[in-house]
């Protein structure tokens, strides 16, 4: 099961890492798939920052996490996910839902459970040098 659950964060890591890569380098085309578009300039730099650091910080946490056994590595992606659901749980109830609302969530939401999962099998220490 840890082999299992270790492949599949580094299978979300690696992901998570080309989305970053894709909001850094063509974020007008990743965001479309978000629903996002900047009104300008100023809305194009923030969804290239925002959006690149956090699934580029996700990604190589997971893949870091996964690749030196590390459950307290995996403890950060967790976090983001974990905020990013609680986010759009807060925009559910202020703002009502919008037609496909519910996978972006259950997605957060499964990859949540999955690092949770593996941080737990996983050693809580700090990876040591290479």
């Amino acid at each position: 099961m840890r082999l299992i659950l270790t492949a599949l964060i580094m299978i979300i890591g690696i992901f998570d890492c080309m989305l970053g890569i894709g909001f850094l380098i063509l974020p007008m085309e990743t965001a479309r798939s978000f629903g996002l578009a900047a009104a300008h300039n100023g809305g194009l730099s923030t969804m290239r920052a925002d959006m690149t650091a956090f699934f580029l910080v996700a990604g190589i946490t997971m893949i870091w996490g996964a690749w030196k056994r590390s459950g307290t590595v995996l403890l950060v992606p967790a976090a983001l996910f974990l905020i990013a659901l609680f986010g759009r749980l807060v925009s559910l109830f202020a703002d009502g839902p919008y037609d496909g609302f519910l996978m972006p969530m259950v997605i957060e939401a499964i990859t949540v459970a999955i690092v949770l999962m593996a941080a737990r099998m996983l050693p809580h220490r700090l990876p040591q040098g290479g």
